[in-house]
């Protein structure tokens, strides 16, 4: 692809996402979404390979359904209550059907089927896009409806924690791994969303964060599955050694920085007497500690002073730009004591 284009898209994806990030109305909010959708999927089919034209497929009957429900709905709310302004989202109907083609959006369970299939046909720098950027603008449009009734957001906050943790067990490929852990994620990110949106803002940045450094430790290593990653040790053994306690923030074990989020979530649901929800949404994250540690051992097993049983691979260029991915990467590990810090910028 031309650098020209590339950058072309590049720019019209932020206009897509700026545009729904500034609008108040649902016509405009719908038309950035539609620009955000148009301008992904060039970048999805640049290989030319079957599956990343599959993939492509996909992912445009999926947001395609999800537009035409978010106007349908946009449409009735604007036929029973006469208000366009996404703040003035007054009927539960529309509201409802809205909060699903969002849903639909982001990959929730249970409409997340399109994305471990998509995200599986992808390179891994569109796959990255696709796990952080494009979330952004149907959270914003999440976050700016009333929060008149929380149960719809909560049921698929739960789903997703089950699913995100259940699907990622058995998989072998990273791509679909992460696909998983993404689900995962958005389903805590839902949980608090009517009660604390300050928290879920949070916690999409840091998921934005940890997610880039992971998919960028894969790139560098070269990695798609699990076998791959094996035989990363040969390949750089710094990054190897630092790589699991990656995974394991990802899971949200302390002292790392995916435990900030997960610790203030089930604090504040606990403060609003979803004592349950709380306790089932742990331990939906041990079902995702499970394939991370999956990973963890993988790659622990072939570190010195244990040998490969097959053939040492090239170790890699030493020009590679290292220097976002060691600041990600730090930031992912490091932020915890930070915490309190935190909380004064995002007061909950």
């Amino acid at each position: 692809m031309s650098p020209y284009i590339f950058t072309a898209l590049l720019l019209t994806l932020g206009l897509g996402t700026t545009m729904t990030f500034a609008s108040s109305h649902w016509l405009l909010a719908w038309m950035g979404l539609e620009i955000n959708t148009l301008a992904i999927i060039p970048l999805m089919s640049k290989n030319h390979h079957p599956r990343a034209i599959e993939a492509t497929t996909k992912y445009f009957l999926a947001q395609a359904t999800a537009a035409a429900t978010l106007m349908f709905a946009s449409v009735t709310n604007a036929w029973i209550t006469g208000q366009w302004n996404i703040d003035q989202m007054t009927h539960p109907l529309p509201t409802t059907m809205i909060t699903l083609a969002l849903a639909l959006k982001l990959g929730l369970a249970p409409l997340h089927t399109w994305l471990p299939e998509v995200l599986q046909g992808l390179d891994l720098t569109t796959g990255l896009i696709l796990a952080t950027w494009q979330k952004l603008a149907p959270f914003a449009l999440l976050l700016q409806i009333p929060p008149n009734n929380s149960t719809p957001l909560i049921l698929l906050g739960l789903a997703s924690t089950l699913v995100g943790g259940w699907g990622g067990l058995n998989q072998t490929q990273l791509r679909k791994i992460l696909a998983y852990s993404s689900i995962a994620h958005l389903g805590w990110m839902v949980l608090v969303l009517q009660f604390s949106p300050q928290l879920t803002l949070l916690t999409l940045l840091i998921y934005i964060t940890m997610t880039l450094s992971t998919f960028m430790v894969f790139k560098f290593k070269e990695a798609t599955n699990i076998n791959s990653l094996a035989c990363s040790w040969a390949k750089a053994p710094l990054l190897t050694s630092l790589t699991p306690l990656l995974l394991l923030s990802l899971a949200g074990l302390p002292p790392l920085t995916g435990f900030a989020p997960k610790w203030l979530i089930i604090q504040e649901l606990s403060k609003q007497d979803l004592a349950l929800t709380a306790t089932i949404a742990a331990l939906s994250a041990l079902l995702s500690l499970y394939f991370y540690l999956r990973l963890s051992y993988a790659m622990a097993m072939t570190m010195a002073p244990n040998n490969l049983i097959y053939t040492t691979p090239w170790r890699l260029l030493p020009y590679q730009t290292t220097l976002p991915m060691a600041t990600a990467l730090t930031i992912s590990l490091l932020l915890l004591p930070m915490t309190p810090t935190t909380m004064t910028i995002f007061p909950f």
